[in-house]
């Protein structure tokens, strides 16, 4: 018996007759959501935005032949436990596995929410210690899992032993505590963050309009008053944001909330999740009609992750065809002719 799924049945959010199916996809793939997203959900609408992020369906049942456990190739690069090194001036670190909810198209699904949920102090040892060893480390990012779970008390003596890392000049910490469960930005982790000697970024991650709420505005009016830069990271999916009045919305209230959208992912091939994702095509189409009606501050560079390891590759759409850029100056020389 699941104790999540039970709670969400309580709630009215998903029905007691798909009970025996959604208890599968538990015990594969970890169920959490907060309580100020359940407050969210529109329970008359099926396809609320909140409950498909959120809450667990049938159809991740269905896993196609394509699908990984490690979609983006984390493991091909983990040195050691905790540390993902792909990128040469970069690494990934990773204190725990915990999220305070689990997103269905998680690309590490197959990782968090496990029973070893935090580093073990000669783990996190050896991971500060490959960060020091390797100067071409310029930056931190700070993930799992949620590092905003953390107490502050953890989070504080993982920032202060990279504070002593001279080569690490950027601290990047990425969470959806802001959206999901924003009062847990505080002064007192807003002044932690503030007091490292490094530069602290956090990128916040925000799909859907809906999303952006008051308590959403005080948690990123305290981090911006601050002075913590914040940007965005948002995954294009199908039935939930894939369309342009959605994007259009989302993009323009997170820059009136000082964040910058930084990444469009395209989804990535993590178990289960094949009813999010949409042909690279209709992306590049919506990025395409983006262009031309959001300000340059309010676009996010669309990318996909490739599957094995390979990194993040712009999807940019091709605005003009050979020989078109060509003929457009032509017309105009004619015009001012």
């Amino acid at each position: 018996m699941n104790k999540q799924i039970n709670h969400l049945i309580k709630q009215n959010i998903i029905a007691s007759g798909d009970k025996r199916e959604l208890e599968k996809v538990a015990n594969q793939f970890s169920v959490a959501i907060t309580d100020e997203m359940i407050a969210l959900i529109d329970q008359n609408d099926p396809d609320d935005p909140i409950r498909k992020q959120f809450t667990p369906s049938k159809e991740e049942l269905n896993i196609t032949a394509e699908e990984r456990e490690d979609p983006i190739g984390d493991h091909t690069f983990e040195p050691v436990k905790g540390i993902t090194h792909r990128y040469p001036d970069r690494v990934l670190l990773k204190p725990l596995h915990t999220c305070p909810v689990y997103c269905r198209f998680c690309f590490r699904r197959e990782d968090v929410g496990g029973d070893t949920k935090l580093m073990s102090p000669k783990e996190l040892d050896d991971a500060i210690n490959y960060i020091q060893n390797h100067d071409e480390i310029w930056e931190v990012i700070l993930t799992g899992g949620d590092p905003l779970l953390l107490s502050p008390r953890r989070l504080k003596k993982i920032l202060d032993r990279l504070d002593n890392i001279a080569h690490v000049k950027i601290i990047r910490i990425h969470s959806k505590v802001p959206i999901v469960d924003p009062k847990r930005i505080t002064n007192e982790v807003c002044n932690l963050l503030k007091s490292s000697s490094k530069t602290v970024w956090l990128a916040i991650h925000a799909n859907h309009p809906k999303e952006i709420t008051p308590a959403f505005k005080a948690a990123t009016d305290l981090l911006s008053d601050s002075g913590i830069p914040l940007i965005s990271q948002t995954v294009l999916l199908k039935g939930i944001n894939d369309n342009v009045q959605t994007l259009d919305l989302l993009f323009r209230k997170l820059v009136e909330h000082k964040v910058k959208p930084y990444y469009l992912h395209h989804p990535d091939l993590a178990k289960g999740t094949s009813h999010f994702r949409l042909p690279i095509e209709e992306g590049q189409d919506l990025m395409k009609t983006l262009h031309t009606q959001l300000s340059g501050i309010c676009k996010p560079t669309y990318v996909y992750d490739i599957p094995g390891g390979f990194g993040k590759m712009p999807l940019t759409p091709t605005y003009y065809k050979t020989g078109e850029i060509e003929d457009i100056h032509g017309d105009i020389h004619d015009v001012k002719g």
